[in-house]
């Protein structure tokens, strides 16, 4: 019984110091976006390879993924950035791009389920995103 208790302390520690550690390394900028969900479906994304993003990520259910419009791109959050959703637990990583259509909006990645997906439909909500932080900052401090 004091072994297990040991091991959880061990792992919560381990997870605030690691938490610590990214709010070192990042500043997390907020921004309002409006957010849909999406599958791995061919009618939904791409007939020949419905589970490759558009930089070639083979996409899984249960993985916490998110696509972007490509102005968001411009704005920082590029390939693998990692991404606070407010209605989400998790960090989740930007590894789609949306059509060129879209401005301002992400997609949340939900597996195979199209019923989750209709449910969430497309809502406004508020995402923190990870920039580092400069070197210069970092130094400063």
């Amino acid at each position: 019984m004091v072994q297990k208790k040991s091991i959880l302390l061990i792992l919560i520690l381990a997870i605030s110091c690691s938490e610590k550690s990214m709010d070192d390394k990042y500043n997390w900028v907020e921004l309002e976006v409006t957010a849909t969900a999406y599958n791995s479906l061919p009618y939904q994304t791409s007939y020949e390879h419905p589970a490759i993003t558009a930089w070639g990520d083979s996409i899984k259910p249960g993985q916490k993924w998110i696509a972007v419009s490509r102005d968001l791109l411009r704005k920082g959050l590029s390939y693998n950035t990692m991404v606070k959703i407010d209605t989400f637990e998790g960090i989740y990583l930007v590894k789609d791009k949306m059509h060129s259509r879209w401005r301002n909006r992400i997609d949340i990645y939900m597996g195979e389920n199209v019923t989750k997906a209709k449910e969430w439909g497309r809502r406004k909500i508020k995402i923190s995103y990870a920039a580092k932080k400069d070197s210069i900052e970092t130094v400063e401090k």
